[in-house]
C-alpha cells in the first residue's frame, strides 16, 4: 500500500446523506442499486452501489450512509453517478459504513 499525503487525504469531501430512494439497476455488469441520496445543504446526489449482497432496497430507505461526495460523476451504463459511497469489503460483498448515531445530513466526516 502506497502512503498519501495529509494534503491529499483533505482534498476528498466524505459525507453523511440519507437514502431517499432505491431503484433496481438491471443494465449494469454487476448487480446494483441506483441511490438517491439527501445530502442536506448540498442537495440530493445519485449513485450506482454494488450491495445487493446485504441489502434490499427496503433496507436501505431511510438508512444514513456516507459518501465521497466530491469525486467526478462516473457514466454507468445509463446511469450517471455523481458519488462514490463507502463500504467494507468482505468475501460476501459490500457492507456500508455509517455514523453509529443520526447525524444532520451533509454532516462532515473527518
Amino acid at each position: 500500500m502506497s502512503e498519501i499525503l495529509f494534503e491529499d487525504f483533505q482534498k476528498i469531501d466524505l459525507r453523511v446523506g440519507t437514502v431517499l430512494e432505491v431503484k433496481d439497476f438491471p443494465t449494469a455488469h454487476k448487480p446494483a442499486y441506483q441511490l438517491t441520496i439527501d445530502f442536506g445543504p448540498l442537495g440530493t446526489k445519485k449513485s450506482s452501489a454494488q450491495i445487493t449482497s446485504y441489502y434490499t432496497k427496503e433496507d436501505l430507505v431511510g438508512k444514513q450512509i456516507i459518501a465521497n461526495v466530491n469525486f467526478e460523476e462516473k457514466q454507468i451504463a445509463n446511469f450517471k453517478s455523481q458519488c462514490l459511497v463507502l463500504g467494507s469489503v468482505d468475501k460476501g460483498g459490500v457492507v456500508l459504513l455509517n455514523p453509529s448515531q443520526k447525524v444532520p445530513n451533509g454532516s462532515s466526516v473527518q
